[in-house]
């Protein structure tokens, strides 16, 4: 994913917020920012510390010191979970280690599983909007009636997976941390899902890795999208205009409002969005700036946050 990010940085794309056009951005940041977010989730997931207990049947040492009361149990369990097994010791528990730790583990897993399934629905979705594509593999029947179609059916198998996978973890995270008194065996039978759970998710992952691999860039979608939304530009025409009327520049109130009665809820041509630009009055300089540009060429710092902070 993060090559993918780094080769289509400069890949202008139509934004979509409420699903409507918005400001451009480029397909490679996009899929930066889920980068970002899995690295993120994936530290989390890394740090989180899992207890253990090694201290008899209600957390006191009771038959280890009737057994040998010279030894320092405390000490001796410590250097077993600690130093053997690189857990971390609880000190105070019942009979149970209590499962605090495994369900932080869960919680983590899952918010990780979210930021994937999040892509997945992205990825559905540019595949939608024609802007990815996907390479076709010999002998793969895309659909039982429709022999043309190519389906997203690595994302959406990972999208089902995930949803598997984080209904087990998320009830494990809410469910192990209660037992009744000293011990309940609730959370035997609960744990025996916790190897579904994790299937799931990696069966998820390997299915987004197969789909990432197998996907084509339509970069004329793209163009044809940005072409056909001049009105985007109405962001920085707006922008540019309050910035002159601080610098003292008259007429330019109401930016807000005068773009609007030009851009909302229909199509505006590049030659529409000049002639309002040369109507405006805007120092030269900044109206020639503002009549270069186009959906395009309008994707701010897009390229170089890709650059700067995916590694």
């Amino acid at each position: 994913l993060a090559h993918l990010a780094n080769d289509l940085r400069d890949d202008a794309m139509l934004a979509r917020t409420h699903g409507q056009p918005a400001s451009p951005t480029t397909l490679g940041k996009e899929l930066a920012v889920f980068v970002h977010r899995l690295r993120r989730q994936a530290a989390q997931l890394d740090a989180v510390s899992l207890p253990a207990k090694l201290n008899g049947a209600v957390g006191n040492y009771n038959a280890h010191l009737a057994a040998y009361p010279d030894v320092d149990w405390e000490a001796l369990a410590r250097s077993v979970i600690e130093d053997r097994f690189g857990l971390s010791q609880n000190v105070l528990t019942t009979q149970i280690e209590s499962h605090d730790g495994i369900a932080e583990l869960f919680d983590a897993l899952a918010r990780w599983n979210t930021v994937l399934l999040d892509l997945d629905r992205d990825i559905w979705a540019y595949i939608s909007l024609g802007y990815l594509g996907q390479k076709t593999v010999k002998g793969e029947v895309g659909s039982s009636t429709m022999p043309h179609k190519v389906n997203p059916i690595d994302f959406e198998n990972s999208e089902g997976n995930l949803g598997l996978a984080n209904a087990v973890l998320e009830h494990m995270a809410r469910k192990l941390p209660v037992s009744r008194l000293q011990r309940d065996l609730t959370d035997s039978t609960t744990q025996r899902n916790i190897g579904p759970a994790f299937g799931h998710s990696l069966l998820a992952i390997d299915n987004v890795r197969r789909g990432l691999a197998g996907l084509d860039v339509d970069p004329d979608a793209l163009a044809r999208d940005l072409d056909a939304n001049w009105e985007v530009l109405g962001e920085p025409v707006q922008t540019a205009m309050r910035a002159a009327a601080v610098a003292g520049v008259p007429g330019m109130e109401d930016p807000y409002e005068r773009l609007k009665e030009l851009t909302r809820g229909r199509r505006v041509t590049g030659e529409d969005l000049r002639a309002f630009v040369r109507g405006l009055g805007l120092p030269d300089d900044v109206a020639a700036r503002l009549e270069r540009m186009t959906p395009a060429s309008y994707t701010g710092l897009a390229a170089q946050l890709v650059e700067r902070y995916l590694e």
